[in-house]
């Protein structure tokens, strides 16, 4: 089991970055690894599952493990096949009025180090504004 944390600071508010994650709807606005969410809410909230489709039509399935909006911290894990991937977020106050935002990825070692690369490209989005062109042809 291997674990890297991550870190994304940008000009966003906190309160936004949060939503961002918050609306499963929104995930593929700013993670170009992800083009649809099924999920039966419109909110993360503990114990919900769901199912993420990356490239190619794969799709995995999710379950959200915890949830709290105060803190603005959420944690899910993946699973495809016998791995399982353990991906802890989190959203604080930023450098002049923007946001950081951290991500902890847990799991085998070659998962992990093969979707490092996307996951910071993905928080580096999270924390700026929509490219609007890129967000309309993915909504």
């Amino acid at each position: 089991m291997t674990t890297v944390t991550l870190h994304a600071t940008g000009p966003l508010p906190p309160e936004e970055v949060w939503e961002r994650y918050a609306e499963p709807a929104r995930w593929p606005t700013w993670a170009p690894q992800i083009t649809g969410v099924q999920v039966p809410v419109g909110r993360l909230a503990a114990g919900v599952t769901g199912r993420v489709r990356g490239p190619a039509g794969v799709t995995l399935p999710f379950v959200v493990e915890s949830v709290d909006e105060a803190a603005r911290r959420w944690s899910w894990t993946v699973t495809a096949g016998p791995v399982r991937v353990h991906l802890l977020h989190w959203v604080s106050q930023g450098p002049d009025a923007g946001s950081t935002t951290g991500l902890r990825v847990s799991g085998p070692l070659p998962v992990v180090v093969g979707y490092v690369p996307l996951a910071q490209l993905a928080i580096n989005r999270l924390v700026r504004p929509l490219d609007r062109g890129h967000a309309a042809s993915r909504e």
